[in-house]
């Protein structure tokens, strides 16, 4: 495909289509507003790389990229959002289209994603609108700013283990069958029709335990033997390395184990024990990326999203970044590169709002550090037995000398030691020992240390970091505090209204690059509604209060 089109065209609007829509919609609606106020969004341009000089003639990538916009602001799907091209005089207006245009077939949308994503250009829409709204004066660097992340569930469903690798099989076979279906024919047990022929659910499977293993061990000889016939020297080319084989391959060395004896080896399931990590292992065959976690009483397959979005009182809340990961990457993997993306497009802030699990001393020390951003939100309480115990000595009540290298207990004793240290992540830290015969002495001894040898040992981490944490602890008590960390909580609205309108917490598509790219077409959907209501002075909602707690308010 090569594109034809104007580089800097800006489709100015038929006169005809101004004219009916004005007609109809006096008052305007949001996609007449939408175009009024910021025009087509896109330029031709900004996605000329990805078009080739020669070939034939692409639809206009700018006109596209906006239907893909505003098909995410409806919440419809590419048929719909084609037909709309056709049928919606608003539409109409937005694109600069006249009232006749016949529009498209809904396959171009997914041949534009695609194009986006094999060119690694899916943020290009985002940035876009974003340097859009920082013209308009609706967007500033050095404000205030809050980030949270929520489940998205895959688009597939949760498999049992038996069911997992049964239709990672099944899934192989089906693939083979139309790579390859003569030299499958001659590879393929008859049995297996019976096996794979259909789709492989709980309800199927025998009852008693020992059948079910046994089922299992069926499965995974099955799989190797497929395997076998993949690897051998008369497997067609593309067989080996088709995405379905390799998935059955890496599933297999995550299941089961198979023993070294040439003659009859033999399968088993492996251990839970045995399994990789959550990170590691593979839920689904239909969507391999998707991975398998639990957040409290929530369990799901599938994504992560962070959202962060800007919380300021004098401009609207417009989310600045966006990044999607596996399920069970933690939420403070994420901190560092959200303030280094936000420094790469000039807007990080001077207040960051973030809950307890993207917090610790860390992040405190290397936002001011390094981005000067104060970091608001709680850390992780005192986890030691002495903080949780009414009486005990926790570490908040010893005085830290780190120039004399020492430290003195609320009784008044030295430390005998101060050696420098790592914990298991390779962290630094401080391992100060309390001489053995003053704390045998000691009244409070019982209330300091459960030590077998009697002695208190503390382990603190350095200066920036430990002074860091402490402050924070002691902070995160007060009510100022609290008060002023109120300001996070309004991303949760955030999470609520693209869930409503876009359904943010489902994935649409199959693998991580796809799901990302709706996540980034969410937000702009989301931004462009905020930015137009907020210059049609729209009061911000209210957080809404049950009709109970209402009444007993």
């Amino acid at each position: 495909m090569s594109m034809h089109e104007p580089l800097l065209g800006d489709y100015p609007i038929p006169e005809e289509t101004a004219r009916i829509a004005r007609q109809v919609f006096p008052k305007g609606n949001v996609y007449m507003q939408l175009r009024d106020h910021f025009g087509m969004l896109y330029n031709n341009a900004d996605f000329a790389h990805l078009f080739a000089r020669e070939g034939q003639p692409a639809l206009a990538p700018a006109r596209l990229a906006l239907v893909t916009v505003m098909q995410y602001m409806e919440g419809i799907s590419d048929r719909q959002a084609a037909d709309f091209v056709r049928d919606r005089i608003s539409w109409k207006y937005a694109l600069g289209l006249p009232l006749d245009d016949p529009g498209f077939d809904f396959s171009v949308l997914s041949e534009f994603r695609a194009r986006l994503l094999t060119s690694d250009a899916e943020r290009l829409l985002f940035d876009t609108v974003l340097e859009l709204f920082r013209q308009e004066g609706l967007l500033k660097a050095r404000g205030k700013q809050r980030s949270d992340s929520t489940a998205v569930l895959g688009a597939v469903r949760m498999l049992h283990r038996l069911e997992h690798v049964g239709e990672t099989l099944r899934h192989a076979l089906n693939t083979l069958a139309h790579l390859a279906p003569a030299w499958l024919r001659q590879v393929a047990d008859p049995a297996w029709v019976e096996r794979y022929g259909h789709r492989i659910e709980q309800y199927r499977f025998p009852k008693a335990e020992a059948q079910r293993q046994a089922l299992a061990v069926t499965i995974g000889q099955d799989g190797y033997q497929l395997l076998t016939a993949c690897w051998s020297p008369d497997a067609p080319d593309g067989v080996r390395s088709h995405p379905a084989v390799e998935t059955l391959r890496r599933v297999w060395l995550q299941q089961y184990y198979r023993s070294d004896a040439a003659e009859s080896p033999e399968v088993s399931l492996r251990l839970t024990s045995e399994q990789p990590p959550s990170a590691q292992i593979i839920s689904s065959p239909y969507d391999p990326e998707a991975r398998y976690t639990t957040k409290r009483e929530t369990r799901w397959v599938g994504y992560k999203l962070h959202l962060t979005e800007t919380c300021d009182d004098e401009t609207p809340n417009l989310i600045t970044h966006v990044a999607t990961t596996p399920a069970p990457q933690a939420d403070c993997t994420m901190t560092a590169p959200i303030q280094e993306a936000l420094a790469a497009k000039e807007l990080l802030p001077q207040e960051h709002y973030l809950d307890r699990g993207y917090v610790d001393a860390d992040h405190i020390v290397q936002s001011a550090r390094t981005h000067q951003i104060e970091l608001v939100g709680p850390v992780i309480t005192d986890p030691s037995w002495q903080a949780r115990t009414p009486g005990g000595i926790s570490l908040a009540q010893f005085v830290l000398d780190w120039e004399a290298q020492q430290a003195i207990c609320p009784r008044g004793i030295a430390s005998q030691s101060w050696s420098p240290a790592q914990d298991q992540h390779g962290n630094e830290m401080i391992v100060i020992h309390f001489p053995r015969s003053a704390c045998r002495a000691c009244d409070d001894q019982a209330n300091c240390t459960k030590a077998k040898d009697g002695a208190r040992t503390l382990s603190v981490r350095p200066q920036a970091h430990h002074e860091a944490i402490q402050m924070t602890r002691t902070q995160q008590q007060t009510g100022a505090f609290r008060k002023k960390y109120r300001r996070r909580a309004g991303i949760e609205g955030t999470f609520t209204q693209a869930n409503r309108r876009c359904d943010l917490r489902h994935a649409r598509y199959i693998g991580l690059a796809k799901v990302r790219l709706q996540h980034l077409i969410t937000a702009i959907a989301l931004n462009l509604f905020r930015a137009l209501a907020w210059l049609a002075e729209v009061p911000r909602a209210q957080t809404r209060t049950s009709a109970f707690a209402k009444l007993m308010g």
